[in-house]
Protein backbone atom coordinates (compact mmCIF):
# COMPACT_ATOMS: atom_id res chain seq x y z
CA UNK A 1 0.00 0.00 0.00
CA UNK A 2 2.59 1.99 0.98
CA UNK A 3 4.94 2.04 -2.07
CA UNK A 4 2.50 4.03 -3.82
CA UNK A 5 2.26 7.00 -1.87
CA UNK A 6 3.21 10.43 -3.04
CA UNK A 7 4.80 13.03 -2.17
CA UNK A 8 1.60 14.63 -1.93
CA UNK A 9 0.64 12.16 0.23
CA UNK A 10 3.21 11.65 2.55
CA UNK A 11 2.98 15.43 3.62
CA UNK A 12 -0.86 15.33 3.99
CA UNK A 13 -0.60 12.62 6.11
CA UNK A 14 2.49 14.15 8.08
CA UNK A 15 0.30 17.30 8.21
CA UNK A 16 -2.55 15.13 9.39
CA UNK A 17 -0.14 13.86 12.56
CA UNK A 18 0.85 17.51 13.70
CA UNK A 19 -3.27 18.47 13.42
CA UNK A 20 -3.93 15.36 16.07
CA UNK A 21 -0.86 16.49 17.78
CA UNK A 22 -2.07 20.10 18.53
CA UNK A 23 -4.97 18.75 20.39
CA UNK A 24 -3.02 16.60 22.70
CA UNK A 25 -0.86 20.21 23.11
CA UNK A 26 -1.71 21.91 26.72
CA UNK A 27 0.19 25.05 26.29
CA UNK A 28 -0.77 28.09 23.46
CA UNK A 29 2.44 28.80 22.22
CA UNK A 30 3.04 24.98 21.75
CA UNK A 31 -0.02 24.69 19.89
CA UNK A 32 0.39 27.14 17.77
CA UNK A 33 4.14 25.74 17.09
CA UNK A 34 2.33 22.88 16.34
CA UNK A 35 -0.43 24.54 13.87
CA UNK A 36 2.27 25.93 11.85
CA UNK A 37 3.99 23.21 11.09
CA UNK A 38 0.92 21.15 10.56
CA UNK A 39 -0.28 24.10 7.97
CA UNK A 40 3.06 24.51 6.17
CA UNK A 41 2.72 20.54 5.29
CA UNK A 42 -1.06 21.00 4.31
CA UNK A 43 -0.04 23.73 2.25
CA UNK A 44 3.00 21.53 0.76
CA UNK A 45 0.25 19.46 0.18
CA UNK A 46 -1.44 21.42 -1.40
CA UNK A 47 1.16 22.84 -4.03
CA UNK A 48 1.97 19.14 -4.87
CA UNK A 49 -1.41 17.39 -5.44
CA UNK A 50 -2.05 20.01 -7.15
CA UNK A 51 -4.95 21.27 -4.76
CA UNK A 52 -4.92 24.91 -4.92
CA UNK A 53 -8.04 25.62 -2.32
CA UNK A 54 -6.14 23.55 -0.02
CA UNK A 55 -2.88 25.55 -0.92
CA UNK A 56 -4.51 28.82 -0.45
CA UNK A 57 -6.32 28.01 2.70
CA UNK A 58 -3.37 26.55 4.24
CA UNK A 59 -0.94 29.09 2.96
CA UNK A 60 -3.16 31.85 4.96
CA UNK A 61 -3.05 30.04 8.13
CA UNK A 62 0.62 30.01 8.68
CA UNK A 63 1.45 33.26 8.49
CA UNK A 64 -1.35 34.27 10.68
CA UNK A 65 -0.18 31.60 12.90
CA UNK A 66 3.79 33.08 12.71
CA UNK A 67 1.45 36.59 13.64
CA UNK A 68 -0.33 35.09 16.87
CA UNK A 69 3.06 33.13 18.08
CA UNK A 70 5.13 36.23 17.97
CA UNK A 71 2.58 37.94 20.01
CA UNK A 72 2.41 35.24 22.55
CA UNK A 73 6.18 35.38 22.66
CA UNK A 74 5.98 38.66 22.89
CA UNK A 75 3.31 39.22 25.75
CA UNK A 76 5.56 36.43 27.65
CA UNK A 77 8.90 38.10 27.43
CA UNK A 78 7.02 41.33 27.99
CA UNK A 79 5.22 40.47 30.98
CA UNK A 80 8.35 38.48 33.32
CA UNK A 81 10.19 41.68 32.36
CA UNK A 82 7.05 43.46 34.01
CA UNK A 83 6.85 41.39 36.77
CA UNK A 84 10.21 42.10 38.35
CA UNK A 85 10.03 46.01 37.97
CA UNK A 86 7.52 48.54 37.51
CA UNK A 87 3.77 47.78 36.99
CA UNK A 88 2.76 48.61 33.23
CA UNK A 89 0.45 48.20 30.99
CA UNK A 90 1.81 48.80 27.99
CA UNK A 91 2.82 45.59 26.68
CA UNK A 92 -0.85 44.70 26.53
CA UNK A 93 -1.60 47.17 24.05
CA UNK A 94 -1.99 44.84 21.46
CA UNK A 95 -4.93 43.18 22.81
CA UNK A 96 -7.22 46.15 23.98
CA UNK A 97 -9.69 48.31 22.27
CA UNK A 98 -9.62 52.02 22.23
CA UNK A 99 -12.58 53.53 23.43
CA UNK A 100 -13.42 57.57 24.45
CA UNK A 101 -15.10 59.06 27.05
CA UNK A 102 -16.26 62.75 27.41
CA UNK A 103 -16.38 64.75 31.09
CA UNK A 104 -19.13 64.03 32.63
CA UNK A 105 -19.71 60.18 31.69
CA UNK A 106 -19.31 57.24 33.92
CA UNK A 107 -16.97 54.57 33.00
CA UNK A 108 -18.25 52.44 35.69
CA UNK A 109 -20.93 52.67 38.62
CA UNK A 110 -19.89 51.14 41.97
CA UNK A 111 -21.79 47.75 42.65
CA UNK A 112 -22.68 47.03 39.02
CA UNK A 113 -21.11 44.03 37.18
CA UNK A 114 -17.99 44.51 35.06
CA UNK A 115 -17.04 43.00 32.32
CA UNK A 116 -13.57 44.99 31.25
CA UNK A 117 -11.01 46.61 32.78
CA UNK A 118 -9.46 49.77 31.84
CA UNK A 119 -5.56 51.13 31.00
CA UNK A 120 -5.93 55.08 30.75
CA UNK A 121 -4.54 57.47 27.62
CA UNK A 122 -5.47 60.14 27.91
CA UNK A 123 -7.61 62.80 29.84
CA UNK A 124 -8.48 62.92 33.71
CA UNK A 125 -10.38 60.68 35.91
CA UNK A 126 -12.02 60.80 39.23
CA UNK A 127 -13.19 57.83 41.70
CA UNK A 128 -16.68 59.88 43.57
CA UNK A 129 -16.67 57.51 46.55
CA UNK A 130 -12.71 58.35 47.44
CA UNK A 131 -12.57 61.57 46.16
CA UNK A 132 -9.15 60.41 44.25
CA UNK A 133 -8.11 61.66 40.88
CA UNK A 134 -6.45 58.94 37.67
CA UNK A 135 -4.50 60.77 35.52
CA UNK A 136 -2.87 58.87 32.13
CA UNK A 137 -1.02 55.73 32.58
CA UNK A 138 -3.18 54.25 35.10
CA UNK A 139 -5.31 50.44 35.44
CA UNK A 140 -8.34 50.96 36.64
CA UNK A 141 -11.31 48.32 37.07
CA UNK A 142 -9.12 45.22 38.08
CA UNK A 143 -10.57 44.43 41.10
CA UNK A 144 -13.98 43.26 39.78
CA UNK A 145 -12.15 40.48 38.20
CA UNK A 146 -11.52 39.00 41.39
CA UNK A 147 -14.66 40.12 43.18
CA UNK A 148 -18.13 37.62 43.76
CA UNK A 149 -20.32 38.06 40.67
CA UNK A 150 -17.29 40.82 39.02
CA UNK A 151 -18.98 43.63 41.00
CA UNK A 152 -17.31 46.64 40.66
CA UNK A 153 -15.82 48.16 44.20
CA UNK A 154 -16.06 51.79 43.24
CA UNK A 155 -17.35 53.94 40.69
CA UNK A 156 -14.98 55.78 38.19
CA UNK A 157 -15.81 59.29 36.22
CA UNK A 158 -14.40 61.17 33.23
CA UNK A 159 -13.96 64.59 34.29
CA UNK A 160 -11.68 65.41 31.11
CA UNK A 161 -11.91 64.22 27.69
CA UNK A 162 -10.16 61.56 27.14
CA UNK A 163 -9.04 57.67 26.02
CA UNK A 164 -8.89 54.70 27.46
CA UNK A 165 -8.32 50.96 26.07
CA UNK A 166 -9.74 48.37 27.38
CA UNK A 167 -9.91 44.49 27.58
CA UNK A 168 -12.62 42.23 28.61
CA UNK A 169 -12.64 39.94 31.50
CA UNK A 170 -12.82 36.98 28.95
CA UNK A 171 -10.12 37.81 27.30
CA UNK A 172 -8.01 38.48 30.73
CA UNK A 173 -9.24 34.69 31.89
CA UNK A 174 -7.98 33.50 28.58
CA UNK A 175 -4.18 35.13 29.38
CA UNK A 176 -4.45 34.27 32.88
CA UNK A 177 -4.96 30.26 32.13
CA UNK A 178 -2.49 30.39 28.84
CA UNK A 179 0.28 32.17 30.74
CA UNK A 180 1.34 31.60 34.39
CA UNK A 181 3.31 34.49 34.26
CA UNK A 182 0.40 36.91 33.58
CA UNK A 183 -1.42 35.94 36.00
CA UNK A 184 1.65 36.63 38.67
CA UNK A 185 1.62 39.75 37.06
CA UNK A 186 -2.37 40.28 37.43
CA UNK A 187 -2.46 39.12 41.13
CA UNK A 188 0.42 41.40 41.82
CA UNK A 189 -0.94 44.36 40.19
CA UNK A 190 -4.52 43.43 41.90
CA UNK A 191 -2.27 42.98 45.35
CA UNK A 192 -0.43 46.32 44.80
CA UNK A 193 -3.96 47.92 44.71
CA UNK A 194 -5.41 46.99 47.34
CA UNK A 195 -2.06 47.84 49.28
CA UNK A 196 -2.58 51.10 48.21
CA UNK A 197 -6.15 51.66 49.23
CA UNK A 198 -5.06 50.14 52.45
CA UNK A 199 -2.57 52.58 52.87
CA UNK A 200 -5.39 55.53 52.11
CA UNK A 201 -7.68 54.47 54.40
CA UNK A 202 -5.10 53.78 57.16
CA UNK A 203 -3.72 57.58 56.74
CA UNK A 204 -7.29 58.81 56.39
CA UNK A 205 -8.28 57.11 59.98
CA UNK A 206 -5.30 58.61 61.51
CA UNK A 207 -6.08 62.35 60.14
CA UNK A 208 -9.48 62.14 61.37
CA UNK A 209 -8.69 60.13 64.52
CA UNK A 210 -10.63 56.76 63.34
CA UNK A 211 -14.26 57.79 64.57
CA UNK A 212 -15.84 58.54 61.91
CA UNK A 213 -14.48 56.37 59.12
CA UNK A 214 -14.10 53.14 61.15
CA UNK A 215 -17.93 52.51 61.16
CA UNK A 216 -18.02 53.35 57.51
CA UNK A 217 -17.69 50.30 55.01
CA UNK A 218 -14.98 50.09 52.88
Amino acid sequence: MFEHLTWADSLGIAGALFCVATYWMRTMVALRVGGIVSNALFAAYGLFLPSYPALVLYGLLVPLNCVRLYQMITLVKQVRQASEGELSMDWLRPFMTKRRYRAGELLFRKGERGDAMFYTLTGRYRVPELDVMLEPGQVIGELAFLTPGNLRTQSVECVEDGEVLTITYTKVTELYFQNPTFGFYFLRLASERLLHNNARLQAELARFGGSDLAAQPT
